[in-house]
C-alpha cells in the first residue's frame, strides 16, 4: 500500500472513524494520550504550533484553547472537512491540506512546537516526515509525537483468552517484520505500517533530534475509576510518546 492508497482509505473511513470523538477525542486519547502529551508540552500561550496530522481537529482545538496559534495539516481532505465543521471560526486554527512527508509549502523554522498524535505509523515514509518536522521547527523547540507501541502492537498481536486459568494474555507476533499490515480487531479495519523500536529511534537520531523523554502511557487511578475497562493497560502499553528537541 502506498501513500495515495492510504489517503483514499482515510477519506473513505473518516466519518465512521471519528463518529465517537468528542472535544477530547476518543477514550484512548482521554485516558492515555492527552494527559501524556500535555504533560510534555511547554508553555503554549502565544506560541505558533503545528498539529501534524490533525485528523478531525480535536487536538488542534485543545491547543488553541490553551493560547496557541495553531496550523493544522492532514493528508485526508475528508478529515479536514470534518475538522473545519467542528471548529468555531473564532478559534486560532488554520487548517491546510498536506502530507507530513512533504510540507514544502510551509517555511523553514516557523514553529515554536510541533505535535503529531498517532500519525507516523500511518505514513509510508516516516523518515521523511521526521526530517520535515526538524526543518519546520525553530532551534531549541520541541516535537512531541505518539504512535502505537511497536513492541506490543505488531502484526497479528491481540488478546488470547486462557479459559482454564481464567486469564487473558497479550500475543505478540512478527515484531521484526517492517511493512504494511491490517489491524484486524479495529472497526473500521485500519492499515498501518509497522517498524521496530530500533528503526524509530535510529530515524529520530538521523533526523537531528535529541530525545528528551519517552513515556509509555498508563491510566491514572482517577481515570481507572471512570474508565475501569482500561485496567488491561496496566499490563501492556498500547502507545509510546516521544519528546524530541531540535
Amino acid at each position: 500500500m502506498n501513500t495515495e492508497q492510504a489517503i483514499q482509505r482515510w477519506n473513505q473511513y473518516a466519518e465512521r472513524y471519528t463518529a465517537t470523538y468528542d472535544e477530547q477525542g476518543d477514550n484512548h486519547r482521554v485516558v492515555l494520550l492527552n494527559p501524556t502529551i500535555f504533560s510534555l508540552l511547554e508553555g503554549l500561550d502565544g506560541k505558533h504550533v503545528l498539529d501534524a496530522g490533525c485528523g478531525e481537529g480535536y487536538l488542534s482545538r485543545l491547543l488553541a484553547k490553551k493560547g496557541a496559534s495553531v496550523t493544522a495539516v492532514d493528508f485526508s481532505q475528508k478529515m479536514l472537512d470534518i475538522a473545519m465543521e467542528r471548529t468555531q471560526q473564532q478559534e486560532a486554527i488554520q487548517f491546510l491540506h498536506g502530507n507530513c512527508e512533504n510540507l514544502a509549502f510551509l517555511a523553514d523554522e516557523q514553529f515554536d512546537g510541533i505535535v503529531s498524535n498517532m500519525v507516523l505509523q500511518d505514513l509510508e515514509d516516516y523518515k521523511a516526515a521526521l526530517h520535515e518536522m526538524y526543518r519546520l521547527l525553530k532551534p531549541n523547540s520541541i516535537f512531541i509525537f505518539s504512535i502505537l507501541h511497536p513492541c506490543f502492537v505488531t502484526p497479528n498481536s491481540g488478546w488470547i483468552r486462557h479459559e482454564q486459568l481464567d486469564q487473558q494474555y497479550w500475543k505478540i507476533q512478527r515484531y521484526f517484520y517492517e511493512g504494511v499490515y491490517q489491524q484486524l480487531d479495529a472497526d473500521p479495519s485500519i492499515v498501518l505500517y509497522h517498524r521496530t523500536l530500533t528503526s524509530y529511534v535510529q530515524a529520530i537520531i538521523q533526523s537531528g533530534f535529541t530525545i528528551e523523554a519517552i513515556v509509555e502511557p498508563k491510566p491514572s487511578q482517577d481515570m481507572l475509576e471512570k474508565y475501569p475497562q482500561f485496567e488491561e493497560d496496566l499490563h501492556c502499553a498500547d502507545f509510546i510518546v516521544f519528546k524530541l528537541r531540535k
